[in-house]
């Protein structure tokens, strides 16, 4: 008898468990005709050659709508979008933009709506695709602003054809007289790399061991990320505090031995969400689409393709990561401060930024 009815509740059950798979593909289908009649997504996002030629085709390829793609650095676009906005001009569906945008600008303007509802694809709603167990967000409402990568951030390069590995083992070494003049970096006191870089200096040592780096062993600043990597490269400036990964990597190709330091004795490893995070455009002129292209590019095949090109770790569980660097990779368990974390950025990121172009005026 028990065994009889045990079998007609689990028949009872079978139609329920079945309906979710059929209403997640109808509405998808449904989501899919209507994003083709819409035609196009527009997507601001960084000058970026791999979101051209490789992903940018492949979508278009894979649901036969168009991409708009606006490229700049995100303040300067969030800036121009503004503006449009503000004469009733609607363009942007989908940014895929820096943090300090993002948080700053985007966020507290209220130039996106929600994006965790577009969320429909069992291949992103599927915690068990993720690291954290689900998507993740960083805004408040765990709704706005989805995060898809966190990498340990390297803290500088050297050409060890000039500086040998085991000289650049402590934060002590990289203030040693021995590399005054030595040293390059984005100017600190002009926001970006260069600002973030001091920062992190300053929170985790303070300020008379950042006057010691940027005023003592008195670094050359460039704006220039190629000139950075130029010296880097011949040894002009043996030490890089800001210089780029994806610069690097084709000069290590070409023989020369540069190296990446990710980790200083006395003060912990940072983790970031670069090259971006993506939030959904408030009042989308392309809704369909939007929905479509946010869907597609949180999944595994687009952010692998980012994750090799750009050498950052995806919060995704089934993408290969065995072509990186494992020090990039955070350490389950293990405490990172996060320049992600979203009052930090709002405002902790800022002040103490200023804090530092206070200090070396």
């Amino acid at each position: 008898m028990k065994a009889t009815i045990a079998l007609l509740m689990s028949l009872a059950l079978v139609p329920a468990a079945m309906a979710q798979p059929s209403d997640w593909q109808k509405q998808w289908d449904e989501t899919l005709a209507a994003a083709k009649k819409e035609g196009k997504v527009v997507v601001v996002g960084s000058p970026d050659p791999v979101m051209r030629n490789k992903l940018i085709p492949q979508f278009i390829k894979k649901y036969g709508i168009e991409v708009e793609y606006l490229v700049g650095s995100s303040s300067q676009l969030a800036g121009r979008i503004q503006t449009e906005r503000q004469s009733g001009i609607y363009s942007v569906d989908v940014y895929l933009s820096g943090a300090g945008t993002t948080v700053t600008t985007l966020y507290p303007q209220k130039m996106i709506d929600p994006i965790k509802p577009l969320l429909i694809h069992p291949e992103i709603t599927d915690g068990k695709k993720w690291k954290r167990g689900a998507p993740s967000f960083i805004d408040p409402e765990g709704q706005y602003i989805m995060m898809l990568f966190s990498t340990v951030n390297d803290t500088l390069f050297i050409n060890t054809d000039f500086v040998k590995p085991e000289e650049m083992k402590h934060v002590n070494d990289l203030i040693n007289p021995k590399w005054k003049g030595k040293i390059a970096s984005q100017d600190p006191r002009l926001g970006g790399s260069g600002a973030n870089t001091a920062v992190h200096f300053y929170v985790g040592l303070g300020p008379e061991y950042v006057k010691k780096v940027y005023v003592n062993q008195q670094p050359t600043y460039s704006r220039d990320r190629r000139q950075l990597t130029d010296w880097l490269a011949r040894g002009t400036y043996p030490i890089c505090l800001t210089c780029r990964a994806d610069d690097v990597k084709p000069l290590v190709k070409e023989g020369f031995k540069l190296l990446e330091v990710f980790e200083l004795e006395g003060i912990p490893n940072r983790v970031n969400a670069a090259p971006l995070l993506m939030s959904y455009a408030n009042k989308a002129p392309h809704p369909n689409a939007a929905k479509i292209f946010i869907n597609w590019f949180a999944g595994k095949e687009p952010l692998e393709i980012y994750s090799r090109e750009y050498e950052a770790v995806t919060l995704r569980t089934d993408v290969d990561e065995s072509f990186l660097d494992p020090r990039m990779i955070p350490k389950p368990g293990l405490k990172y401060p996060d320049d992600t974390e979203f009052e930090w950025l709002l405002k902790g990121r800022n002040e103490t930024a200023e804090k530092v172009r206070d200090l070396l005026r």
